[in-house]
């Protein structure tokens, strides 16, 4: 029998006038690994630190196992500016000993890049005052894993971390034999580690068994036996449903709940997104040209991050961009808006940006824009405009759009100056549809938004008819919004990654795995004879040839889903199925061998 480690019983906490936990009882146990979800304000991070001890119920009381070992990563780190990396995070183990210990050698490769911490100048030896909030937080998230714990809590230990780090934690997570009680928005990783999920919401918290998705499952069922049909056609987590149930259905492992009342409450639900009809509605607003890239280098200040890019934004095309730090996402999405503020006059170093006359662009990026802290949060948004057509028919006020992003009506004369960082963020975002651009950039739509309000955007985003570039770090809101993923590698190249994500965690580990070994030999190892080695004009040329092979294969996905469509629409005409489906078997045969052919020609590039 598991080991009781805290008990929570009948704990209330009461801020102003508003009762963020009334009543709440929970307890954790030796193995557990338990997701914390719910909207922002709702008391979550509260719940963590009463857990914890870090703070007092007003009610009840917390009780932890006698000597429980506790680890607890807050928002705000206690490192001392003053000391070094070395000091904080190894202590007083010599060189020979923390190299000795696989753990810590994981731990540091996970986080920081390698033993030597690349990233930092001084590397163990850097001072800590002068490093950023994210270098800080990396360093007290690997102070806390290579500490020994029964318990670790975990306050979005995903903020900060790219792609790779997440996936690294994850997975290190699921091995350590710590509980867990963990805050985060970032639904893929709670899928990827919790086995218990607490939604905490209107002063309770609704227990649930399993990951993410099986939350998903277990609350639409809730939901389904608890309200008419009709208003469980208008709640937007049918949607999500029938995403996590069409669209990636590996991600739930342990079918708990009811899958056949599941299946049943989404039969009648279609895709997230109508591509064909959102592609004819995109082609109507862009005409044929976005953005057209010819032979560009992207630099930032004297690096070079980009070189002899050639490639095509298309009317419609939704697109999610990965990669390494410092590889230039960033700078590719910059050096794409200045050409387009600047009527393609503001050039790269080098080459040329075509940008189309009808192009009307939004740029979310990473720095929340500063307003008017006097502003009522209605008057910030009517500012852009006072009604918003989303497309398709969807036409909002401001006051609507407002409520859809959880700004309630007396929240909207809320002044801005009283806002979280995570509601600047949902009220950047609103101003940004509000415009109604033809083209959105968004550069970590996800930082401080909730799950409910992520849900929301991916609700809108669903239907909005245009062309779009998602960086972000989470990965299932990539693959929930967009169509295809590209990557940037850290070799100055665009590539598109056919299988998304998951093919750019096996690229970059593939990468590790032969840079090791590749420097230990370089000194040792003869270096290949001119003639063995490819010509720069030889890697051009097949860097051309690999971009000529990814538009191809984007016209292929597209007229593989309107053939899908034209199924659909004949079902009852089995001469015209017949014909539709000859054709499909003929496309996706067509496409193995491009396939094929584009990883040839990426091993060259």
């Amino acid at each position: 029998m598991a080991v009781n480690l805290v008990n929570v019983e009948q704990v209330s906490k009461v801020y102003g006038t508003r009762a963020l936990l009334d009543g709440v009882s929970l307890g954790v146990s030796e193995g557990d690994r338990i997701g914390v979800v719910g909207r922002n304000g709702d008391g979550k991070t509260t719940l963590i630190r009463m857990l914890a001890k870090l703070e007092e119920a007003d009610t009840g009381r917390v009780t932890h196992n006698g000597g429980l070992r506790l680890g607890v990563l807050t928002q705000h780190d206690s490192l001392d500016p003053t000391a070094t990396i070395r000091h904080e995070v190894i202590g007083d183990l010599e060189d020979h000993e923390w190299a000795g210990s696989a753990k810590i050698r994981d731990v540091l490769t996970g986080l920081f890049g390698g033993l030597a911490l690349p990233g930092f100048e001084h590397g163990l030896d850097t001072v800590i005052a002068p490093l950023s909030g994210g270098e800080r937080r990396r360093i007290a998230l690997a102070k806390l894993l290579i500490a020994e714990q029964d318990l670790i809590v975990l306050d979005e230990p995903t903020n900060h971390l790219d792609v790779e780090g997440i996936s690294w934690l994850a997975g290190h997570l699921r091995t350590r034999r710590s509980a867990l009680v963990c805050v985060t928005h970032d639904r893929w990783f709670l899928d990827q580690v919790c086995t218990r999920m607490w939604d905490v919401q209107r002063g309770s918290v609704h227990e649930y068994e399993g990951g993410y998705s099986d939350y998903v499952f277990a609350r639409a069922e809730r939901e389904r036996i608890a309200a008419t049909e009709e208003s469980k056609r208008q709640n937007l987590m049918r949607k999500e449903l029938a995403w996590l149930r069409r669209g990636a259905p590996a991600r739930t492992s342990k079918p708990r709940y009811r899958i056949e009342a599941a299946n049943e409450l989404i039969a009648d639900v279609p895709p997230p997104r109508d591509t064909s009809e959102l592609m004819k509605f995109a082609n109507a607003r862009l005409g044929k040209t976005v953005f057209d890239l010819e032979d560009v280098t992207v630099q930032a200040g004297p690096k070079t991050l980009l070189t002899h890019l050639t490639w095509q934004l298309g009317p419609g095309d939704r697109i999610g961009l990965v990669g390494v730090n410092g590889a230039g996402k960033t700078s590719l999405l910059r050096a794409l808006t200045e050409a387009s503020r600047s009527q393609g006059d503001v050039q790269p170093a080098a080459g040329r940006i075509v940008v189309g006359k009808t192009v009307k662009l939004a740029y979310l990026s990473q720095e929340v824009a500063e307003l008017d802290p006097n502003l009522r949060v209605l008057e910030a948004v009517q500012q852009v405009r006072d009604r918003v057509d989303l497309g398709k028919g969807r036409e909002m006020t401001a006051g609507q759009l407002c409520e859809q992003f959880g700004f309630a009506k007396e929240k909207q004369w809320t002044p801005v100056g009283d806002l979280s960082g995570g509601e600047r963020r949902r009220l950047q975002i609103l101003r940004l549809l509000m415009d109604e651009p033809n083209v959105l950039f968004l550069d970590e739509p996800t930082n401080d938004l909730d799950i409910e309000t992520l849900t929301q955007l991916e609700d809108l985003l669903d239907g909005w008819p245009g062309s779009m570039i998602v960086i972000s770090h989470d990965r299932f809101f990539v693959e929930r919004t967009t169509d295809r993923v590209m990557a940037l590698l850290g070799d100055q190249a665009l590539r598109m990654l056919p299988r998304g994500i998951d093919e750019y965690i096996e690229r970059r580990q593939r990468m590790e795995e032969t840079a090791t070994p590749a420097s230990a030999a370089a000194s040792s190892a003869p270096r290949p004879a001119p003639a063995e080695a490819i010509s720069p004009q030889a890697a051009r040329a097949a860097k051309k040839e690999l971009q000529k092979v990814e538009r191809q294969l984007d016209k292929m996905s597209t007229r593989e889903t309107t053939l899908h469509a034209q199924i659909a629409d004949n079902a009852t005409d089995f001469e015209k199925v017949a014909q539709l489906d000859a054709e499909l078997r003929e496309l996706v045969a067509e496409r193995d061998v491009l396939e094929m052919r584009w990883l040839d020609l990426a091993e060259e590039a």
